[in-house]
C-alpha cells in the first residue's frame, strides 16, 4: 500500500518560492513611492513600469508558491 508522504524537496522549492514573492511584496511599493514622490523626474517612467511590474510578479509568484505547496503535499 502506498503511503502519502510529503515530498520535502517540492515542499522547500514551493517555501524559497514563497520568500522571493514575499520580498517582492515589498519592493514593488517602494518602488512605486520613489515614482510617485518625484513625477518630474526622468526615471518616472521606468519606476512606475519596474514597480508595477514586480507587484504583479509578486502576486503571480505568491499562487506559484502555494501550488507548488499543495502538489507537494496531496500528489496527483
Amino acid at each position: 500500500m502506498e503511503e502519502n508522504r510529503t515530498d520535502k524537496a517540492v515542499l522547500f522549492k514551493g517555501i524559497k518560492i514563497l520568500i522571493f514573492s514575499v520580498l517582492s511584496l515589498f519592493m514593488g511599493p517602494i518602488l512605486l513611492s520613489f515614482a510617485f514622490s518625484k513625477p518630474e523626474s526622468p526615471y518616472y517612467l521606468p519606476l512606475l513600469i519596474i514597480g508595477c511590474a514586480v507587484c504583479a510578479m509578486a502576486v503571480f509568484m505568491i499562487f506559484k508558491g502555494l501550488k507548488t505547496i499543495m502538489s507537494s503535499m496531496f500528489k496527483k
